[in-house]
């Protein structure tokens, strides 16, 4: 278990490594964009387009990793005044539904890459991959929940680590 949970790791972290990647030219794309808006009353075409590409790919990429180091939004201020079982208990019913709800996305995330045959307005690129990149971070992001929902069962079941 333990080769597979490094395995799953190191997949999410390279991933979100390759995410970071799109963070410097899309903040660079941006800045020229307003720049060229301002100054020189000329926006770069296609600039709107190439953000909402970098971005999914930013976050789609970020999101399995963000749940390894456990950085997603929690609310804590119940489930702290549980004994750790009462807290295994809720991270297992929350990991749970939380399976469930990224399944579904994986799934349709597919289902509508492969459907799709669209191209953006302006620059004409194909908008499958990007609409499959849902369906890759997601099921990168299943890993991490399915790795999460293992060890808060077996902290629910007083097995610890």
């Amino acid at each position: 278990m333990r080769r597979v949970s490094s395995a799953i790791h190191t997949c999410s972290y390279f991933m979100c490594f390759v995410g970071m990647l799109f963070a410097i030219p899309l903040m660079l794309l941006t800045v020229a964009d307003v720049l060229g808006r301002a100054f020189l009353d000329k926006p770069i075409p296609g600039s709107f387009e190439l953000s909402e590409y970098m971005l999914s790919v930013l976050i789609l990429f970020g999101a399995a990793y963000t749940q390894q180091v456990k950085g997603h939004v929690g609310v804590t201020y119940l489930t702290s005044k549980l004994s750790p079982r009462g807290q295994a208990l809720c991270s297992l019913i929350t990991t749970g539904a939380s399976l469930f709800i990224v399944s579904i996305l994986v799934w349709q995330g597919y289902v509508d890459a492969v459907q799709e045959r669209a191209v953006s307005d302006q620059l004409r690129i194909p908008q499958w991959p990007f609409k499959m990149l849902v369906a890759i971070g997601g099921g990168l992001l299943w890993l991490e929940l399915a790795l999460d929902f293992v060890e808060s069962a077996r902290e629910a079941l007083g097995k610890g680590k």
